[in-house]
C-alpha cells in the first residue's frame, strides 16, 4: 500500500478541455505544472471540480492513466472513483491502483439516500476490493448523503486502508467531531477540509490540511497558510487566511462554480480553454467581471 502521507494542500484539479468537449492534453499538462510550482502536497484528479460526473467511465481512466504518467512521481496523485454503482467504484479504484496511484478518492454514493449499515457495506467492498490507501469523500449538500462522525469511526476501526476523509460541509463542528472521535482511533488518520475557509480553524484542531479548489489558480495561498501554521508562524498564517476567505466567496458566482475556477486559472497567465461540459458551462462575461474583482483586491505576491 502507498506510503503517501494525506496530508497538506491537494488542489482538486480543473480538468481542461477543447471547445468541442474533447480532453486538452497541453491544457492539463500546463495546470499540472502550475500546481506543482505552487508547492501543493498533492493533486487530486476526477473529483467534482474535475467534472468527474461529466465523464464515461472510459474517459475517467484514460484522464487517471494520463495524469498518473505525466506527473511521473513529482507529487502524490489521488484518483476520483466514486460512482453510484459500488461494482463501478471497484473497477475504477482497480484501475487507479494498476496503474501507480497513490490513493483513491470516494465520494459517497448519490442519488438513493443509504442507511448507515449501507453505506458502510459500499465502503467495506471497495475497501477489500483495492489495496490503495482511501480517502472518503463526504460531500452532502451534492450527494444528499450524510456521513456522521461515528460511522466513519466504525469505518476506520474496521477497514485499515481507510486513512483520510475530504470534509466537504458547512460544518466546523463536523470536522471537530472526525478529530475527536476517529484520531482517537488512528492518530494518522487525515481530516481534510473540503471548503477552502475552513483550513486554519481545521489546522488549530488537529486536522491536517484541505482540497480547496480556490488552490487551482491561487495555490500559495492555501499552500501558504498550510506551511506558515506548520511553521508556528501564526500571523502570517492568519494574514494569507484572510486572503483564503475572500476569495472563498468565488462559489457564489455561478452553479457550478467550475467555470469560475477554470478563468481563475486563465485570469492567473495560465493560456487555457474555459470550456466547462454541460449541464455546467463556461462562466458568463459579468461573472468574470466578479471574478476580476475578488482578485483584483489580494495584495500582490
Amino acid at each position: 500500500m502507498s506510503s503517501f502521507d494525506f496530508r497538506g494542500i491537494i488542489p482538486p484539479m480543473v480538468t481542461i478541455f477543447n471547445n468541442d468537449g474533447s480532453f486538452d492534453w497541453e491544457g492539463n499538462k500546463a495546470v499540472i505544472d502550475y500546481l506543482i510550482k505552487g508547492g501543493v502536497h498533492g493533486i487530486f484528479v476526477l473529483g467534482s471540480s474535475g467534472e468527474f460526473a461529466h465523464m464515461s467511465s472510459d474517459e475517467r481512466k484514460e484522464f487517471a492513466e494520463f495524469a498518473v504518467d505525466y506527473i511521473k512521481g513529482r507529487v502524490p496523485v489521488l484518483i476520483g472513483t466514486g460512482h453510484s454503482n459500488t461494482r463501478e467504484v471497484i473497477e475504477l479504484s482497480r484501475h487507479a491502483q494498476n496503474i501507480g496511484a497513490d490513493g483513491v478518492v470516494v465520494v459517497t454514493p448519490y442519488y438513493w439516500g443509504l442507511s448507515g449499515e449501507n453505506l458502510f457495506n459500499h465502503y467495506k467492498s471497495v475497501a477489500h476490493g483495492v489495496d490503495l490507501p482511501i480517502m472518503l469523500y463526504h460531500f452532502p449538500n451534492l450527494t444528499g448523503q450524510q456521513m456522521p462522525a461515528s460511522l466513519v469511526a466504525k469505518m476506520v476501526k474496521e477497514l485499515p486502508n481507510i486513512v483520510a476523509i475530504k470534509d466537504t460541509i458547512d460544518s466546523i463542528s463536523h470536522i471537530r467531531d472526525l478529530i475527536l472521535t476517529v484520531k482517537e482511533i488512528n492518530p494518522k488518520f487525515s481530516v481534510l477540509a473540503g471548503f477552502d475557509h475552513y483550513l486554519l480553524s481545521t489546522l488549530t484542531m488537529g486536522g491536517d490540511g484541505a482540497i480547496p479548489g480556490t488552490s487551482n489558480f491561487a495555490p500559495e495561498i492555501s499552500v501558504g497558510v498550510y506551511e506558515k501554521f506548520a511553521a508556528g508562524d501564526f500571523a502570517g498564517a492568519m494574514k494569507l487566511n484572510d486572503q483564503l476567505m475572500r476569495l472563498s466567496c468565488i462559489y457564489g458566482l455561478d452553479l457550478p462554480a467550475i467555470g469560475v475556477v477554470k478563468e481563475g486559472l486563465k485570469l492567473s497567465g495560465l493560456p487555457i480553454n474555459t470550456y466547462v461540459r454541460q449541464p455546467g458551462g463556461r462562466a458568463a462575461d459579468s461573472v468574470i467581471k466578479e471574478l476580476e474583482k475578488i482578485i483584483g483586491c489580494l495584495p500582490a505576491s
